[in-house]
């Protein structure tokens, strides 16, 4: 943290509002362009594969809706689709994400440096290959904390009447909280943070992570906006970390140790 600053309050809105500003800060521009590119990428294709899809899949979720109850669907409509928007943008914003960890971290680790007024270091191709196998793995242990909770969400979607309704909120909750996880866990990897520590640690804010989360899951849901919305998350996450984990890093690197060795 720079000399002089205060540690400011946990608050996801504000962060999040940073992450559009120190994106486009000078010498962390170049660490956007790679992350960005996969995002429009991929995010832009699966937009327009899923667009085409909506029609099929729509009817069949609401075929499920009992015959007394068919008068809702007006109702049920839109739900179903907020529920496969907020289902598979996580998941391609997951696969997005798979394919940008490598730059996310660089982007996370060269905003921190700045932000502390620590030089620059000369990270090249070499230091991103040699780390890539740790980088994929961490990205699995997030993808295997996602799976078992997201096909519970799943089977809700059958409770006859009442699943229609409930799974869009169980979803956007667990979305945003999913959300803060996958960009937060780039400033915390980057400190060798174990992925259990992490999540304990946004835990004990998770009010404040859900906010900054949810807007993630927000933007993520707007046509052209969630083309660019990947290294601005990084980037309000970085700065979350900075201002409220960076001096407890050693700690919870520590205690990530203790639990290794314990579990």
């Amino acid at each position: 943290m720079p000399e002089g600053k205060t540690k400011t309050a946990m608050n996801g809105v504000d962060y999040f509002r940073q992450g559009w500003h120190l994106a486009m800060l000078p010498g962390i521009r170049r660490y956007v362009i790679a992350p960005l590119l996969v995002n429009v990428l991929l995010m832009g294709s699966a937009l327009i594969w899923l667009f085409k899809r909506l029609n099929v899949w729509i009817p069949e979720l609401l075929g499920h809706i009992p015959h007394w109850l068919q008068w809702l669907n007006y109702l049920l409509w839109p739900l179903a689709v907020l529920s496969l928007l907020l289902f598979f943008g996580y998941f391609f914003s997951t696969l997005a994400n798979w394919i940008a960890a490598p730059f996310c971290g660089l982007l996370a680790e060269q905003l921190e440096n700045k932000l502390t007024g620590h030089p620059l270091p000369e990270i090249g191709w070499a230091g991103l290959i040699k780390d890539l196998p740790r980088i994929m793995w961490r990205e699995w242990l997030k993808l295997k904390y996602y799976l078992p909770r997201a096909l519970l969400l799943l089977l809700v979607h059958f409770i006859p009447g009442i699943g229609q309704t409930l799974a869009p909120l169980l979803w956007f909750i667990f979305g945003a909280w999913m959300m803060a996880i996958q960009y937060c866990d780039y400033p915390f990897d980057n400190h060798r943070v174990p992925f259990v520590t992490m999540r304990q640690a946004l835990a004990t804010h998770r009010s404040a992570h859900l906010q900054f989360g949810g807007l993630v899951s927000v933007f993520t849901l707007i046509p052209g906006v969630n083309l660019v919305i990947m290294p601005v998350a990084v980037c309000g996450a970085t700065a979350m970390w900075v201002d409220q984990y960076r001096g407890l890093s050693a700690t919870l690197a520590a205690q990530g140790q203790r639990d290794v060795k314990s579990s």
